[in-house]
């Protein structure tokens, strides 16, 4: 996320044991003891396997990455200029065909029309809080922003309902504003998937479900978290009324504490990108995942692991390639 969420607790949909997936058999925590056993190491020969498979996806292209222009020492509320936007987005330009922004304010509005002219598609946030003047700030921008032609989809708010920051009546309310203003412009909002089926009066004003899911944050072992992650997708196409269905983020850390049975560790965060492609090719699957860079304030809001989502480092660096460059 580019903006202050909530604690990894707050990721879970139920409580440990409780199963949650339809049709899958895992139940968070149950797999609590992965903590204390963690994966075989690689052979050599496997890791360079691996690495080949990791690299051939990325030079591939996946098809979006979350995107925060911010450097380190930087984190919502800092003010982003274009040098910055252009600097990063020159580094992921070549590996995803979409950008996902969260915010048209502080400089983010600038990102979209950067993007697009990097050849990339956008789908724009507008992040929605508890702060009714910030909240009417980035309504404006993201309206702006579409108007002048570089959003390609819109998402507005994000993660709302789960934080509990707003009223349905009130997230529904700036939806219908933004679509109204928006005509021929895609409008979404973006949750945790199983919040779809909970808010249907949510689900009715959207063009487009924008779905996040994120096994590591139901303490899913990794072996398992393809399928269930698939589970999750099933459940908001269930209520979707056959509405696109989009994965607006997901993804896997690579360092930080484990939670239950998800373990962060560099083979899974490169196992889980390179899978989670492969099936969102095969089975036709727009994923935007989670995320271009790592973002160091991000402790703060998620624990240590906060800070280790990216496929880049925090200066740019490629975490996963030995023989590449920034």
């Amino acid at each position: 996320m580019s903006q202050p969420i909530y604690s990894s607790g707050d990721r879970v949909a139920g409580q440990p044991g409780q199963p949650i997936g339809t049709g899958s058999t895992f139940a968070p925590g149950a797999h609590a003891a992965a903590v204390l056993a963690p994966a075989p190491a690689l052979s050599a020969a496997e890791f360079d396997a691996l690495e080949a498979a990791f690299g051939a996806t990325l030079n591939q292209g996946c098809h979006g990455l979350c995107f925060s222009p911010y450097l380190d020492g930087q984190g919502p509320g800092a003010q982003v200029d274009e040098a910055q936007i252009r600097a990063r987005m020159r580094i992921i330009q070549t590996s995803t065909r979409w950008v996902r922004s969260f915010s048209c304010t502080d400089g983010n509005e600038l990102i979209p029309r950067i993007a697009h002219e990097c050849g990339l598609k956008t789908l724009v946030g507008a992040w929605l809080g508890t702060d009714r003047a910030i909240n009417e700030r980035e309504i404006e921008g993201v309206i702006a922003v579409a108007r002048a032609g570089h959003a390609d989809i819109v998402a507005v708010g994000n993660e709302v309902m789960l934080r509990e920051d707003l009223t349905e009546d009130e997230l529904i309310g700036y939806l219908q504003r933004v679509k109204d203003a928006l005509p021929g412009v895609k409008v979404g909002y973006v949750d945790a998937y199983y919040l779809f089926e909970k808010h249907p009066r949510i689900t009715a004003v959207c063009d487009v479900l924008l779905t996040n899911c994120y096994p590591f944050w139901e303490g899913c072992p990794l072996d398992q978290a393809i399928a269930y992650m698939q589970s999750m997708v099933q459940r908001t196409q269930a209520v979707a009324g056959g509405k696109p269905v989009i994965i607006s983020e997901t993804g896997w850390p690579d360092k930080g504490s484990a939670f239950h049975g998800a373990v962060p560790s560099q083979v899974g965060a490169m196992r889980y990108f390179v899978e989670t492609n492969a099936w969102a090719q095969r089975d036709g699957i727009d994923v935007f995942y989670f995320a271009a860079f790592d973002e160091a304030w991000k402790v703060g809001a998620e624990g240590d692991v906060g800070a280790y989502w990216g496929l880049w480092d925090k200066d740019g660096t490629p975490k996963y390639l030995r023989s590449e460059s920034p």
